[in-house]
Protein backbone atom coordinates (compact mmCIF):
# COMPACT_ATOMS: atom_id res chain seq x y z
CA UNK A 1 0.00 0.00 0.00
CA UNK A 2 2.85 2.35 0.87
CA UNK A 3 4.52 1.62 -2.45
CA UNK A 4 1.31 2.34 -4.36
CA UNK A 5 0.78 5.61 -2.49
CA UNK A 6 4.35 6.73 -3.22
CA UNK A 7 3.97 5.84 -6.88
CA UNK A 8 0.73 7.80 -7.16
CA UNK A 9 2.22 10.86 -5.48
CA UNK A 10 5.24 10.66 -7.82
CA UNK A 11 2.99 10.49 -10.86
CA UNK A 12 0.97 13.50 -9.73
CA UNK A 13 4.09 15.52 -9.08
CA UNK A 14 5.48 14.58 -12.49
CA UNK A 15 2.27 15.64 -14.17
CA UNK A 16 2.35 18.97 -12.35
CA UNK A 17 5.93 19.58 -13.47
CA UNK A 18 5.01 18.87 -17.09
CA UNK A 19 2.11 21.29 -16.81
CA UNK A 20 4.32 24.00 -15.38
CA UNK A 21 7.15 23.70 -17.85
CA UNK A 22 5.20 23.20 -21.07
CA UNK A 23 3.42 26.56 -21.14
CA UNK A 24 3.80 30.00 -19.64
CA UNK A 25 0.53 31.82 -20.28
CA UNK A 26 1.82 35.06 -18.78
CA UNK A 27 4.54 35.33 -21.40
CA UNK A 28 2.56 33.72 -24.23
CA UNK A 29 5.53 31.42 -24.78
CA UNK A 30 5.47 27.64 -24.83
CA UNK A 31 8.74 26.79 -23.18
CA UNK A 32 9.33 23.31 -24.50
CA UNK A 33 8.58 21.55 -27.75
CA UNK A 34 10.00 18.40 -29.26
CA UNK A 35 8.94 19.18 -32.82
CA UNK A 36 11.49 21.80 -33.86
CA UNK A 37 14.77 23.36 -32.90
CA UNK A 38 14.23 27.02 -32.11
CA UNK A 39 15.22 29.61 -34.70
CA UNK A 40 17.34 32.63 -33.83
CA UNK A 41 15.54 35.70 -35.18
CA UNK A 42 18.93 37.28 -35.82
CA UNK A 43 19.53 34.66 -38.53
CA UNK A 44 16.70 36.09 -40.60
CA UNK A 45 17.43 38.64 -43.31
CA UNK A 46 15.37 40.30 -46.03
CA UNK A 47 17.04 38.04 -48.62
CA UNK A 48 16.70 34.69 -46.83
CA UNK A 49 14.75 32.31 -49.10
CA UNK A 50 11.41 31.53 -47.52
CA UNK A 51 11.89 27.78 -47.03
CA UNK A 52 15.56 27.81 -46.04
CA UNK A 53 15.23 27.96 -42.26
CA UNK A 54 12.16 25.83 -41.72
CA UNK A 55 13.25 22.23 -41.38
CA UNK A 56 12.58 19.39 -38.96
CA UNK A 57 15.17 17.83 -36.67
CA UNK A 58 16.33 15.58 -39.51
CA UNK A 59 16.89 18.59 -41.78
CA UNK A 60 13.85 17.97 -44.00
CA UNK A 61 11.78 20.92 -45.16
CA UNK A 62 8.53 21.59 -43.32
CA UNK A 63 7.34 24.10 -45.93
CA UNK A 64 4.64 23.35 -48.50
CA UNK A 65 3.59 26.35 -50.58
CA UNK A 66 1.54 24.39 -53.11
CA UNK A 67 -1.96 25.34 -51.93
CA UNK A 68 -1.23 29.06 -51.91
CA UNK A 69 0.78 28.93 -55.14
CA UNK A 70 -1.90 26.95 -56.97
CA UNK A 71 -4.64 29.42 -56.07
CA UNK A 72 -2.32 32.27 -57.05
CA UNK A 73 -1.86 30.66 -60.49
CA UNK A 74 -5.60 30.08 -60.85
CA UNK A 75 -6.24 33.76 -60.16
CA UNK A 76 -3.55 34.73 -62.67
CA UNK A 77 -5.03 32.48 -65.35
CA UNK A 78 -8.59 33.70 -64.78
CA UNK A 79 -7.42 37.29 -65.06
CA UNK A 80 -5.39 36.49 -68.17
CA UNK A 81 -8.38 34.81 -69.82
CA UNK A 82 -10.59 37.88 -69.48
CA UNK A 83 -7.85 40.39 -70.27
CA UNK A 84 -6.44 38.58 -73.32
CA UNK A 85 -9.90 38.23 -74.84
CA UNK A 86 -10.36 41.99 -74.67
CA UNK A 87 -6.85 42.58 -76.00
CA UNK A 88 -7.50 40.25 -78.93
CA UNK A 89 -10.94 41.72 -79.68
CA UNK A 90 -12.55 38.38 -78.85
CA UNK A 91 -15.81 37.66 -77.10
CA UNK A 92 -15.53 36.59 -73.46
CA UNK A 93 -17.04 33.24 -72.47
CA UNK A 94 -18.75 33.67 -69.10
CA UNK A 95 -19.15 29.92 -68.62
CA UNK A 96 -15.41 29.41 -69.07
CA UNK A 97 -14.65 32.08 -66.47
CA UNK A 98 -17.14 30.56 -64.04
CA UNK A 99 -15.53 27.16 -64.51
CA UNK A 100 -12.12 28.63 -63.75
CA UNK A 101 -13.59 30.33 -60.70
CA UNK A 102 -14.90 27.03 -59.31
CA UNK A 103 -12.31 24.71 -60.95
CA UNK A 104 -14.98 22.77 -62.81
CA UNK A 105 -14.47 20.69 -65.96
CA UNK A 106 -10.67 20.92 -66.22
CA UNK A 107 -10.76 24.66 -66.97
CA UNK A 108 -7.03 25.31 -66.77
CA UNK A 109 -6.12 23.65 -70.05
CA UNK A 110 -2.93 21.61 -69.91
CA UNK A 111 -2.30 22.44 -66.27
CA UNK A 112 -3.22 19.05 -64.83
CA UNK A 113 -1.72 20.13 -61.52
CA UNK A 114 -4.30 22.90 -61.16
CA UNK A 115 -7.22 20.96 -62.60
CA UNK A 116 -6.70 18.03 -60.22
CA UNK A 117 -5.58 20.03 -57.17
CA UNK A 118 -8.95 19.88 -55.45
CA UNK A 119 -8.65 23.64 -54.93
CA UNK A 120 -10.73 26.49 -56.26
CA UNK A 121 -11.03 30.26 -55.97
CA UNK A 122 -14.75 30.50 -55.43
CA UNK A 123 -14.94 28.99 -51.96
CA UNK A 124 -12.25 31.32 -50.63
CA UNK A 125 -13.93 34.52 -51.80
CA UNK A 126 -15.22 36.45 -48.77
CA UNK A 127 -14.54 33.32 -46.73
CA UNK A 128 -14.20 35.30 -43.49
CA UNK A 129 -17.84 36.34 -43.82
CA UNK A 130 -21.02 34.51 -42.83
CA UNK A 131 -22.05 31.96 -45.45
CA UNK A 132 -24.99 33.88 -46.90
CA UNK A 133 -23.00 37.12 -47.17
CA UNK A 134 -20.03 35.33 -48.71
CA UNK A 135 -22.28 33.62 -51.23
CA UNK A 136 -23.66 37.00 -52.28
CA UNK A 137 -20.13 38.21 -53.06
CA UNK A 138 -19.39 35.06 -55.07
CA UNK A 139 -22.64 35.44 -56.99
CA UNK A 140 -21.71 39.06 -57.74
CA UNK A 141 -18.41 37.92 -59.29
CA UNK A 142 -20.23 35.41 -61.46
CA UNK A 143 -22.76 38.07 -62.48
CA UNK A 144 -19.82 40.23 -63.57
CA UNK A 145 -18.61 37.36 -65.77
CA UNK A 146 -22.02 37.30 -67.44
CA UNK A 147 -22.03 41.06 -67.91
CA UNK A 148 -18.52 40.86 -69.34
CA UNK A 149 -19.69 38.35 -71.94
CA UNK A 150 -22.56 40.62 -72.95
CA UNK A 151 -20.32 43.69 -73.07
CA UNK A 152 -17.66 41.86 -75.08
CA UNK A 153 -20.11 41.42 -77.95
CA UNK A 154 -19.28 45.08 -78.65
CA UNK A 155 -15.51 44.61 -78.34
CA UNK A 156 -14.88 45.76 -81.92
CA UNK A 157 -17.08 48.84 -81.55
CA UNK A 158 -16.34 52.23 -80.02
CA UNK A 159 -17.79 52.85 -76.59
CA UNK A 160 -19.66 56.04 -75.77
CA UNK A 161 -22.31 57.28 -73.38
CA UNK A 162 -25.04 54.65 -73.26
CA UNK A 163 -23.17 52.27 -75.58
CA UNK A 164 -20.72 49.47 -74.78
CA UNK A 165 -17.47 49.14 -76.69
CA UNK A 166 -13.82 50.07 -76.54
CA UNK A 167 -12.54 53.45 -75.47
CA UNK A 168 -8.91 53.33 -76.44
CA UNK A 169 -7.80 49.83 -75.50
CA UNK A 170 -10.37 49.42 -72.74
CA UNK A 171 -13.68 47.58 -73.05
CA UNK A 172 -16.45 49.36 -71.14
CA UNK A 173 -20.14 48.72 -70.64
CA UNK A 174 -22.88 51.17 -71.51
CA UNK A 175 -22.14 53.12 -68.31
CA UNK A 176 -18.46 53.47 -69.22
CA UNK A 177 -17.24 50.97 -66.59
CA UNK A 178 -14.26 48.74 -67.41
CA UNK A 179 -15.54 45.45 -66.01
CA UNK A 180 -12.25 43.57 -66.41
CA UNK A 181 -10.72 45.91 -63.85
CA UNK A 182 -13.72 45.59 -61.53
CA UNK A 183 -13.30 41.81 -61.51
CA UNK A 184 -9.55 41.82 -60.97
CA UNK A 185 -9.38 44.52 -58.30
CA UNK A 186 -12.46 43.24 -56.48
CA UNK A 187 -10.87 39.79 -56.24
CA UNK A 188 -7.63 41.23 -54.89
CA UNK A 189 -9.67 42.26 -51.87
CA UNK A 190 -12.41 39.63 -51.73
CA UNK A 191 -10.05 36.74 -52.45
CA UNK A 192 -6.41 37.52 -51.69
CA UNK A 193 -6.71 40.09 -48.91
CA UNK A 194 -9.65 38.43 -47.21
CA UNK A 195 -8.31 34.88 -47.28
CA UNK A 196 -4.74 35.78 -46.35
CA UNK A 197 -5.41 38.50 -43.80
CA UNK A 198 -8.85 37.76 -42.39
CA UNK A 199 -8.72 33.97 -42.45
CA UNK A 200 -5.22 32.45 -42.51
CA UNK A 201 -3.61 35.21 -40.42
CA UNK A 202 -6.48 35.50 -37.92
CA UNK A 203 -8.67 32.47 -37.23
CA UNK A 204 -6.06 30.33 -38.94
CA UNK A 205 -3.57 31.18 -36.20
CA UNK A 206 -5.64 29.20 -33.72
CA UNK A 207 -4.68 25.96 -35.48
CA UNK A 208 -2.78 23.14 -33.79
CA UNK A 209 0.97 23.66 -33.53
CA UNK A 210 1.83 20.72 -31.25
CA UNK A 211 1.35 17.80 -33.61
CA UNK A 212 1.98 17.10 -37.27
CA UNK A 213 -0.80 16.90 -39.81
CA UNK A 214 -1.15 13.15 -40.48
CA UNK A 215 1.28 12.10 -43.19
CA UNK A 216 2.80 15.59 -43.47
CA UNK A 217 6.01 17.15 -42.11
CA UNK A 218 4.27 20.27 -40.79
CA UNK A 219 1.72 21.35 -38.22
CA UNK A 220 -1.57 22.89 -39.33
CA UNK A 221 -0.44 26.26 -38.03
CA UNK A 222 2.77 26.08 -40.06
CA UNK A 223 0.76 25.14 -43.14
CA UNK A 224 -1.68 28.02 -42.69
CA UNK A 225 1.19 30.49 -42.58
CA UNK A 226 2.88 28.90 -45.60
CA UNK A 227 -0.37 29.02 -47.56
CA UNK A 228 -0.63 32.74 -46.84
CA UNK A 229 2.88 33.36 -48.18
CA UNK A 230 2.26 31.12 -51.18
CA UNK A 231 -0.88 33.06 -52.09
CA UNK A 232 1.05 36.33 -51.97
CA UNK A 233 3.95 35.38 -54.24
CA UNK A 234 5.51 32.59 -56.28
CA UNK A 235 8.99 33.82 -55.41
CA UNK A 236 11.23 32.33 -52.70
CA UNK A 237 12.15 35.91 -51.76
CA UNK A 238 9.27 38.34 -52.18
CA UNK A 239 10.33 41.51 -54.04
CA UNK A 240 14.05 40.75 -53.83
CA UNK A 241 16.10 43.41 -55.59
CA UNK A 242 13.24 45.91 -55.59
CA UNK A 243 13.64 49.63 -55.12
CA UNK A 244 10.95 52.28 -54.91
CA UNK A 245 11.37 52.85 -58.66
CA UNK A 246 11.84 49.28 -59.85
CA UNK A 247 10.14 46.05 -58.91
CA UNK A 248 12.80 43.37 -58.71
CA UNK A 249 10.54 40.33 -59.14
CA UNK A 250 7.46 39.41 -61.12
CA UNK A 251 4.47 39.78 -58.83
CA UNK A 252 0.71 39.76 -59.35
CA UNK A 253 -2.33 41.07 -57.53
CA UNK A 254 -1.87 41.94 -53.88
CA UNK A 255 1.89 41.37 -54.04
CA UNK A 256 2.31 43.80 -56.93
CA UNK A 257 0.16 46.56 -55.45
CA UNK A 258 1.82 46.32 -52.05
CA UNK A 259 5.06 47.29 -53.77
CA UNK A 260 3.43 50.00 -55.87
CA UNK A 261 1.35 51.70 -53.19
CA UNK A 262 3.00 51.04 -49.84
CA UNK A 263 6.59 52.11 -50.29
CA UNK A 264 7.47 52.29 -46.56
CA UNK A 265 6.24 48.74 -45.89
CA UNK A 266 7.11 46.58 -48.90
CA UNK A 267 10.86 46.21 -48.08
CA UNK A 268 9.91 44.77 -44.68
CA UNK A 269 7.23 42.35 -45.88
CA UNK A 270 9.40 39.32 -46.69
CA UNK A 271 11.25 39.54 -43.41
CA UNK A 272 7.92 39.85 -41.59
CA UNK A 273 6.72 36.61 -43.14
CA UNK A 274 9.98 34.90 -42.16
CA UNK A 275 9.86 36.16 -38.58
CA UNK A 276 6.23 35.16 -38.27
CA UNK A 277 7.02 31.64 -39.47
CA UNK A 278 9.99 31.47 -37.10
CA UNK A 279 7.73 32.62 -34.27
CA UNK A 280 5.46 29.67 -35.04
CA UNK A 281 8.44 27.33 -34.82
CA UNK A 282 9.47 28.98 -31.54
CA UNK A 283 5.90 29.01 -30.20
CA UNK A 284 6.39 32.71 -29.60
CA UNK A 285 2.92 34.23 -29.68
CA UNK A 286 4.11 37.75 -28.87
CA UNK A 287 6.48 37.89 -31.86
CA UNK A 288 3.87 36.26 -34.08
CA UNK A 289 1.37 38.99 -33.21
CA UNK A 290 3.88 41.72 -34.03
CA UNK A 291 4.41 40.32 -37.52
CA UNK A 292 0.74 39.59 -38.17
CA UNK A 293 -0.24 43.12 -37.17
CA UNK A 294 2.39 44.58 -39.50
CA UNK A 295 1.44 42.39 -42.47
CA UNK A 296 -2.29 42.94 -42.22
CA UNK A 297 -2.01 46.70 -41.77
CA UNK A 298 0.48 46.98 -44.65
CA UNK A 299 -1.81 45.15 -47.06
CA UNK A 300 -4.80 47.29 -46.16
CA UNK A 301 -2.87 50.53 -46.51
CA UNK A 302 -1.63 49.42 -49.94
CA UNK A 303 -5.16 48.84 -51.22
CA UNK A 304 -6.50 52.06 -49.72
CA UNK A 305 -3.66 54.05 -51.28
CA UNK A 306 -4.25 52.27 -54.58
CA UNK A 307 -7.90 53.34 -54.50
CA UNK A 308 -6.90 56.94 -53.80
CA UNK A 309 -4.13 56.77 -56.38
CA UNK A 310 -6.45 55.70 -59.17
CA UNK A 311 -9.02 58.31 -58.23
CA UNK A 312 -6.25 60.89 -58.65
CA UNK A 313 -5.34 59.40 -62.03
CA UNK A 314 -8.96 59.91 -63.07
CA UNK A 315 -8.81 63.58 -62.11
CA UNK A 316 -5.43 64.02 -63.82
CA UNK A 317 -6.45 62.07 -66.93
CA UNK A 318 -6.51 64.03 -70.17
CA UNK A 319 -8.42 61.52 -72.33
CA UNK A 320 -11.55 59.44 -71.89
CA UNK A 321 -9.43 56.30 -72.27
CA UNK A 322 -7.14 57.30 -69.41
CA UNK A 323 -10.09 58.25 -67.22
CA UNK A 324 -12.19 55.10 -67.80
CA UNK A 325 -9.19 52.92 -67.07
CA UNK A 326 -8.31 54.83 -63.92
CA UNK A 327 -11.83 54.83 -62.52
CA UNK A 328 -12.29 51.13 -63.34
CA UNK A 329 -9.27 50.23 -61.24
CA UNK A 330 -10.27 52.68 -58.54
CA UNK A 331 -13.79 51.29 -58.26
CA UNK A 332 -12.47 47.76 -57.94
CA UNK A 333 -10.14 48.76 -55.12
CA UNK A 334 -12.91 50.68 -53.37
CA UNK A 335 -15.03 47.53 -53.44
CA UNK A 336 -12.09 45.62 -51.94
CA UNK A 337 -11.91 47.97 -48.97
CA UNK A 338 -14.93 46.23 -47.40
CA UNK A 339 -12.45 43.52 -46.40
CA UNK A 340 -10.10 45.94 -44.63
CA UNK A 341 -11.00 44.76 -41.13
CA UNK A 342 -7.97 46.23 -39.36
CA UNK A 343 -9.10 49.73 -40.28
CA UNK A 344 -12.74 49.09 -39.53
CA UNK A 345 -13.93 49.38 -43.12
CA UNK A 346 -16.93 47.30 -44.15
CA UNK A 347 -19.50 46.84 -46.91
CA UNK A 348 -21.46 49.92 -45.83
CA UNK A 349 -18.37 52.13 -46.05
CA UNK A 350 -17.44 50.73 -49.45
CA UNK A 351 -20.94 50.77 -50.92
CA UNK A 352 -21.66 54.35 -49.87
CA UNK A 353 -18.55 55.56 -51.69
CA UNK A 354 -19.36 53.51 -54.78
CA UNK A 355 -22.97 54.73 -54.84
CA UNK A 356 -21.91 58.37 -54.62
CA UNK A 357 -19.53 57.85 -57.53
CA UNK A 358 -21.42 55.77 -60.07
CA UNK A 359 -24.98 55.02 -58.93
CA UNK A 360 -26.44 57.13 -61.70
CA UNK A 361 -27.83 56.21 -65.12
CA UNK A 362 -24.67 57.11 -66.99
CA UNK A 363 -22.07 55.94 -64.47
CA UNK A 364 -18.66 57.10 -65.65
CA UNK A 365 -20.15 59.79 -67.85
CA UNK A 366 -21.78 61.48 -64.84
CA UNK A 367 -18.58 61.64 -62.79
CA UNK A 368 -17.23 65.01 -61.73
CA UNK A 369 -13.98 66.00 -60.02
CA UNK A 370 -16.01 66.93 -56.95
CA UNK A 371 -17.52 63.43 -56.66
CA UNK A 372 -14.13 61.81 -57.08
CA UNK A 373 -12.44 64.14 -54.59
CA UNK A 374 -15.12 63.39 -52.00
CA UNK A 375 -14.51 59.66 -52.41
CA UNK A 376 -10.76 60.15 -52.07
CA UNK A 377 -11.21 62.26 -48.94
CA UNK A 378 -13.43 59.63 -47.31
CA UNK A 379 -10.85 56.87 -47.91
CA UNK A 380 -7.97 59.07 -46.78
CA UNK A 381 -9.74 59.87 -43.52
CA UNK A 382 -10.79 56.28 -42.82
CA UNK A 383 -7.33 54.83 -43.40
CA UNK A 384 -5.40 57.82 -42.00
CA UNK A 385 -3.34 58.06 -45.21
Amino acid sequence: MLKKSYTLRYALVAMAIVGLTSCDDDNNVIEDTTLRDKIDYASITATTPYAKLFVDKAGNSTVDLSSGNNRYKMFQMLNSAQSSAVGGNKQIDAAALKNMFSNTGNPFGDSVKLNTSGLQLRDKVASSWATADAEAVRARVEALFTELETTSKSVTETGEKGKAGKIGNYLVNAQGIELVQIVQKSLIGALQLDYISNVLLTKGLEADNRSLVPGKPYTQLEQNWDEAYGFLTLNPVYLIGSTDDKRGTTEFGLGAYTWEYNKPAYPKMHEAFLKGRAAIVNNDKAELKVQVDFIRAAFEKALAKAAVGYLKKFIDGTTDAARVHAIGEGLGFIYSLRFANVNGADAKFSDEILAALILSPNGFWDLTPAKVTAASDAITAKFKL
